[in-house]
């Protein structure tokens, strides 16, 4: 009996209990990550304005499709109106930064309401893309290509 008692589930087994995180302005700030970009997001109650290094979301990102990846975690949650969104992003190309800010965009919304987080955690948004470029290596044309053979 002594040996079942020791498997009992003890306190530091216990779920975490998460908290709201906010700063002194009441804004929830999180970095995402992506490729080489790094996009800083905060995010705090207003009517759904996005501001990305200082420019409106339209101007930013002109194609449709990046415009939709970044407000993916507030369009899962039902909560594109509710926020607004602050993005400080840099490095890489559009697509690195259109994943970095919604990876970003998915932690802050945890930190404002911890409630969110089973959801966006099952649609696989909390999780950072690792995936980066492999480095060049010498004897090859890029990372694994060979130069082109020539018999003669």
């Amino acid at each position: 009996m002594e040996a079942l008692a020791a498997l009992s589930p003890t306190a530091a087994d216990a779920p975490v209990e998460r908290t709201q995180q906010l700063d002194k302005y009441g804004r929830a700030y999180a970095t995402g990550k992506r490729k080489n970009a790094i996009a800083r997001v905060w995010i705090k109650p207003g009517s759904g304005k996005w501001i990305i290094n200082d420019r409106e979301q339209e101007v930013y990102f002109a194609r449709p499709v990046l415009r939709m990846m970044i407000a993916q975690p507030l369009n899962l949650t039902e909560r594109a109106t509710q926020f607004d969104v602050f993005v400080s992003v840099q490095g890489s190309g559009l697509s690195g930064q259109a994943g970095a800010i919604r990876h970003g965009l998915s932690k802050a919304l945890t930190y404002f309401e911890p409630g969110l987080r089973p959801a966006l955690k099952a649609a696989g948004f909390l999780t950072r893309d690792s995936r980066v470029v492999e480095r060049k290596k010498y004897g090859r044309a890029k990372a694994r290509r060979s130069f082109q053979f020539s018999k003669r």
